[in-house]
This record gives C-alpha cells, sequence and structure tokens, in this order.
C-alpha cells in the first residue's frame, strides 16, 4: 500500500503532542520527532459509516497518548432518512498505540468536520448541528455546549482559557473554555469555515466574503482586513510576523501582521483551501491544481512542487525534515522538505484530513477510517545503522586479521632470508657399496 523511500533525514526524537489543529494555536503546521521512513500500518481504525458515504475528514489531535477525530456521517439517500440504522458522525478517542476506540460522542447533526482541540483535559469542538462543544477528554462526557446559528466547520483555537472558532452564521466567536460562555463575537460577510490562529493577542481568520481578518483576542474588534479575490476557506498559519494563507483565488498570500498589507502572493492554476505549514523560511501549502508548494517565506518564490495524483486540500505537516500531506486520490504523500522529493506514499482512501505526527507516528483519517503509520522498528535509523555497522565491522575484522597474518608470514620470511640455517653437518660416514 505504501512506495518505497528515500534516504534517513535526520531528526532529534520528540514525546510532544500535537494537540490541536495545525499543531499550535499560531498553526505553524511543523513539530519536532522523527521523521517516519519506510512506514508500515501500525493500526487502522474505522470509525464512519461507509453505507452513507461517511468520511473522516477532521484531523486528529494527539495527546497523552490518545488521538481525538471526528467522523461525519455524509450524505444520507433519501431512502434512508429515516431509518433508525442510520448512525450520525461522532467524536472518537482511540488509543494512539493499537487504535482501540476509548470512547465517542455523537450528537443530533451529521457529525463533525472540524477538528479537535484538546487543552487541560477538555476536548473542544465544531458540529455541523451548529454547536461547539467541550468533552471530558477522559471518558468523552459533554462539559457544556455553545449554539451557534449555523453549522460549524472551523476548527478551535484554545489560548488562555478562551476557545476561538467560526460557524457558518458568517461569526467568529470568542467562548469562556471553563463553561462556555460567550465573551463576544465578529460578524463577517460569510461564512467562516476557515480556523483562527491565535498569536500576541490577534486573532487571525479567513471568511467566505472573501476576506482576512485581524480581530482582536480580548474584545473582538477588528485591526485591519485584507481583500482577495475569493472565498477564504484557507486557515492562516502566523510565523515571524507574517500571515501566510491561501485563497479560492488561486493565490497562496504573505500579508503583515500589523496592519495587513500584502507583502507577496503567489499564484497557482487552481483554488487553495490547504493551510500552509511554515518552518525555517519555507511555507508548503497545497492546492487544488494537485501541487504541493514550497515557497521561499521571504519572498514567495517557488523551490520546488511535487504534483500528486489528485486535489490537494489537506494540510501539510512537517516533522524531521520530511512533509507528510494527503490527497483526494487517496494517498498520503511523505516528501523530502529540502527538494520536494518523494520518499514514500501510503494509499487510505478519500483524504482531506491533515496528518498529525507524534513520538514518530503519522496519524490521519482516510476514507472511514483513522491510520497510523510508523517506521517498521522503534527507531528509524537504529536497525540500519545497526546493520551497517555489522557488516562494515565484519569486513573490517577480516582486513585487520588478513593483515596481522600477512605481516607475520613476510617477518618470518624476512628473517629466514637474512638468517639462512646452517648447513647440516653428518654425523658419520656413509659407505656406498
Amino acid at each position: 500500500m505504501f512506495s518505497a523511500y528515500a534516504p534517513k533525514v535526520n531528526a532529534q526524537q520528540s514525546s510532544a503532542d500535537w494537540p490541536m489543529f495545525r499543531a499550535n494555536p499560531s498553526h505553524s503546521g511543523a513539530g519536532t520527532g522523527n521523521p517516519v521512513l519506510a512506514p508500515t500500518l501500525l493500526w487502522k481504525s474505522i470509525i464512519a459509516n461507509s453505507a452513507t458515504g461517511g468520511l473522516v475528514d477532521s484531523s486528529p489531535a494527539v495527546v497523552n497518548g490518545v488521538v481525538y477525530i471526528g467522523s461525519a456521517v455524509g450524505a444520507v439517500p433519501v431512502e434512508q432518512s429515516t431509518s433508525a440504522s442510520i448512525t450520525a458522525g461522532a467524536v472518537y478517542a482511540l488509543n494512539a498505540t493499537n487504535g482501540a476506540k476509548l470512547w465517542n460522542y455523537t450528537t443530533g447533526g451529521l457529525g463533525f468536520e472540524s477538528s479537535p482541540a484538546v487543552v487541560g483535559g477538555i476536548v473542544y469542538i465544531g458540529s455541523d448541528d451548529g454547536n461547539v462543544y467541550a468533552l471530558n477528554a477522559t471518558n468523552g462526557a459533554k462539559l457544556w455546549n455553545y449554539p451557534t446559528s449555523g453549522g460549524v466547520f472551523s476548527s478551535p483555537a484554545v489560548v488562555n482559557g478562551v476557545v476561538y472558532i467560526g460557524s457558518g452564521d458568517a461569526k467568529v466567536y470568542a467562548l469562556n473554555a471553563a463553561n462556555g460562555a460567550y465573551i463576544w463575537s465578529y460578524t463577517t460577510g460569510g461564512n467562516v469555515e476557515s480556523s483562527p490562529a491565535v498569536v500576541n493577542g490577534v486573532v487571525y481568520v479567513g471568511s467566505y466574503d472573501n476576506n482576512v481578518y485581524a480581530l482582536n483576542a480580548t474584545k473582538g474588534d477588528k485591526l485591519w482586513n485584507y481583500t482577495t479575490g475569493s472565498p477564504v476557506t484557507s486557515s492562516p498559519a502566523v510565523v515571524n510576523g507574517v500571515v501566510y494563507i491561501g485563497s479560492n483565488d488561486h493565490n497562496v498570500y504573505a500579508l503583515n501582521v500589523t496592519n495587513g498589507a500584502k507583502i507577496w502572493n503567489y499564484p497557482t492554476i487552481d483554488s487553495v483551501t490547504s493551510s500552509p505549514a511554515v518552518l525555517n523560511g519555507v511555507v508548503y501549502v497545497g492546492s487544488y491544481d494537485n501541487n504541493v508548494y514550497a515557497l521561499n517565506a521571504t519572498n514567495g518564490i517557488q523551490l520546488w512542487n511535487y504534483t500528486a495524483g489528485s486535489i490537494v486540500s489537506s494540510s501539510p505537516a512537517i516533522v524531521g525534515g520530511v512533509v507528510y500531506v494527503g490527497s483526494l486520490n487517496g494517498n498520503v504523500y511523505a516528501l523530502n522538505a529540502t527538494s520536494g522529493a518523494k520518499l514514500w506514499n501510503y494509499n487510505n482512501g478519500f483524504d482531506e484530513s491533515s496528518p498529525a505526527v507524534v513520538n514518530g507516528v503519522v496519524y490521519v483519517g482516510g476514507g472511514n477510517n483513522v491510520i497510523a503509520l510508523r517506521t517498521s522498528h522503534a527507531s528509524p535509523s537504529t536497525k540500519s545503522f545497526n546493520t551497517l555497522s555489522i557488516v562494515i565491522g565484519g569486513i573490517v575484522a577480516v582486513v585487520i586479521v588478513a593483515t596481522v597474518v600477512f605481516l607475520m608470514f613476510r617477518k618470518r620470511l624476512k628473517t629466514k632470508m637474512t638468517n639462512p640455517p646452517p648447513t647440516p653437518q653428518n654425523s658419520g660416514s656413509v659407505s656406498i657399496v
């Protein structure tokens, strides 16, 4: 199911979790740890109802050895719309080691395309039933819900005790993380499916009204907006004073965090709903034109592109010098972050979910399931290193032994030539008859 990998990429092991969409409130999409090379399937957990076209578009959060992710029931056929056998989508908690279901929470809607944020033992997530939910991370019990007036496909960012999230009612909300109490909302001119990034007291988010907004995180006041040519469903990454975001007008934008002034834009051939990942001066992002792009973060110049087999609406994750991203052709790709060369791909079905990478394992949704991929041994470099060491050690040992034998032989030969043995003397007379 996967194609073979490329050479080892050096990385340092880390136990960092992936607690929310794009890894952190800034939405950098970057983590630390070992890369996953020559992957094998650690486990596969089916959580969506394939009979109704259910898909796992939600992206996983991984915290304290548990994978949290949502599923959607999909389009229910008319003849089955009142059937008791149709199960709604749900939020699941899965054991990160073996994929075993720990709990699930089901609402009255068709499911969760929002991706969970897990902070302080609480799971926060939006539902297409219009609610934002807070669930106990240990057992899935509902702690509170806040009703909006539209489906919630945006993913929450949780910062300093506040949940920031968008809704199909065209609003961005700030809610008290402890009890769901309303703090403020800001009304845009269109649905807000983009997921807020929160950095230094400012909320950055896109809207169907073609705009990227910067809002005061405390009061919700608008600081600035930048207008693109189409709806903005991509979620911003905010790194080193720059907002990076895609638009359905086929562009990737870099905007000044202070005033929204455009620094650069990079045109692709189709819509950009993928959310950028940013690390070490490079922006990684997918496009509906089937490509994954690496762009210079300073000036937007293309460094490389990789052409997948289909639309790339999944958002990249970058860990250990490797870029992981899904495509609608069903593949999860691992690409060398420097060159864009494909290291491997694994087919898991229709994939809009964005990977999370924790402790050398890639977790991602696809089709009606969640999978975990890891290198076939505990440390990606250890086995190959040990095997190579044994081979080289054996060769060296043989060479050393051969050299010692040769030198000893040479010494003995030289001694014989320098000091020839004396001619034997007869001890008696020999008579020849």
